[in-house]
């Protein structure tokens, strides 16, 4: 916490600081002590101030600081208010690129930025510019870097209160989820939920981005009760902005008039404004997350036209955001519906290419029964639910064709893929799948082991062992 207490006039320490400041800044001005001191104090205690002997008043440093021609803060803390400004227009930039642009050039932004507010001292602003480039991290699929970032943030932000860490906790989350982790990132956004539902912090913002992010993880845990729950809730809460990009902007030319006139306590409120509504861009990526979770009770419910509508709108969301493996998932879903429908061709050109494993010179081969998947859009660290999915599309497929041996194939690669992910009503099905191809094919006995594998994961349809579902916010 030493980011926090330099300069603390309390400590004998932070006296000596700020004596040493004033002595500085008054030599840099050219004024006596008595010049400095003149009218409410004496120039011998201006001395012993700058001799770090006495512990001066917030009267006596306000003084100071008005004769010194700086800020308060500035003088206690020895920050200049116009570096942390101009940090929260840069963060407010890489957020707007992270948004509309490149996740790899925000990145960049937010490196330096980070670093920058690390030489300064500003922490909150480090602790955002981490959240950052944790996000950009996951955008690009890189799991195990936005984790760190997303720590670190937490971290730097321990003593805060809750809702200014909730986008490391829900970043945390979805990597976990999206590592395959879904007990895990269930476990973090329901203790989350609670905490703020429970205790009295109700804020609106935080509790949409942890219903939102929870979404995904209830419905592959076979939670849907609760995933429709969040969904209705993060509808409930999502503000009405027209176009929060537009607004956005205006709000940082706003912002860089009044920096111009050295209105900067008005230029960093509208700046906060600027990066707010740059963080309800990201929600429409978790909207797209509601259609999503429409579209997959449509399909339960056997309304396939209107679940194919919502997950393509869905998919259109996600792929304006670049959001890559979000779009992939979807895809999975997508391909099911249309399966279903009888367009079992168009099902199959999602599917496959999301299931070939890369090569150094960009070939590629079909990946083989039980072996993990990699690909560039579903992995067995990235999205090994969704790849799983694919695999027991593709068996489906392969058996209404009569190929017994490619769909057992895809059924066994399924099975690998899905045991570390704890999708237990998934599980079941598949091994039932097995099961009843093996049976077929005369292999009883390996047909038994299936089913008694599949009797280990099952679990009754919408529920999961998660415990009791997490507090609602109050009416």
């Amino acid at each position: 916490m030493g980011e926090r207490n330099a300069g603390d006039v309390r400590t004998a320490d932070g006296a000596a600081e700020i004596g040493r400041r004033v002595l500085r800044l008054r030599t840099e001005r050219g004024l006596t002590q008595r010049q400095l001191a003149e009218p409410a104090y004496t120039a011998a205690y201006v001395s012993t101030l700058e001799s770090g002997k006495a512990r001066p008043s917030e009267a006596a440093l306000r003084h100071l600081a008005e004769r010194l021609g700086i800020s308060y803060e500035e003088l206690t803390t020895g920050r200049d208010p116009h570096d942390a400004i101009r940090l929260r227009a840069g963060l407010t930039d890489a957020r707007r690129e992270l948004a509309a642009g490149d996740a790899k050039d925000a990145a960049a932004l937010f490196e330096e930025l980070m670093a920058e507010a690390e030489r300064l001292g500003f922490r909150d602003e480090r602790a955002t510019a981490l959240v950052g480039l944790g996000d950009c991290a996951q955008e690009v699929g890189e799991l195990a870097a936005a984790r760190a970032h997303y720590e670190a943030a937490e971290e730097l932000l321990a003593d805060e209160p809750l809702p200014r860490r909730v986008p490391a906790i829900r970043g945390r989350a979805v990597a976990h989820f999206l590592s395959g982790e879904l007990r895990y990132s269930c476990y973090l956004l329901e203790s989350a939920i609670d905490e703020l539902n429970a205790s009295g912090l109700h804020d609106p913002n935080a509790l949409l981005l942890l219903y939102t992010a929870s979404i995904a993880p209830y419905m592959d845990m076979g939670a849907h009760g609760r995933a429709a729950r969040s969904a209705e809730l993060a509808l409930a809460l999502a503000p009405s902005v027209d176009d929060p990009g537009l607004i956005a902007r205006l709000h940082r030319g706003v912002a860089r008039t009044l920096i111009a006139e050295g209105r900067t306590a008005e230029a960093d409120a509208s700046l906060a404004k600027a990066q707010e509504l740059y963080e309800q861009l990201r929600i429409h990526t978790d909207l797209a997350h509601c259609h999503w979770m429409r579209g997959y009770v449509h399909a339960q419910d056997g309304n396939l036209e209107r679940a194919e509508r919502e997950l393509c709108i869905a998919r259109d969301m996600l792929a304006s955001k670049r959001a890559a493996l979000y779009v992939v998932q979807v895809e999975v879903e997508l391909a099911d519906v249309l399966r279903r429908r009888g367009r079992t061709a168009e099902a199959e050109a999602l599917l496959l290419p999301l299931l070939k494993r890369s090569t150094g010179d960009g070939g590629a081969d079909a990946d083989q029964a039980g072996g993990g998947v990699a690909a560039s859009g579903l992995t067995a660290e990235a999205g090994a639910v969704h790849a799983g999915g694919a695999h027991r599309l593709l068996g489906l497929i392969a058996e209404e064709r009569g190929e017994a041996a490619t769909a057992e194939e895809h059924y066994r690669a399924s099975l690998s893929l899905l045991e570390r992910t704890g999708a237990a009503g998934d599980l079941a099905d598949l091994c039932r799948l097995l099961g009843d191809l093996l049976r077929r094919a005369g292999r009883t006995e390996a047909a038994m082991d299936a089913y008694r594998r599949g009797l280990g994961h099952r679990a009754a349809p919408g529920t999961t062992t998660l415990g009791p579902a997490p507090a609602e916010p109050p009416v």
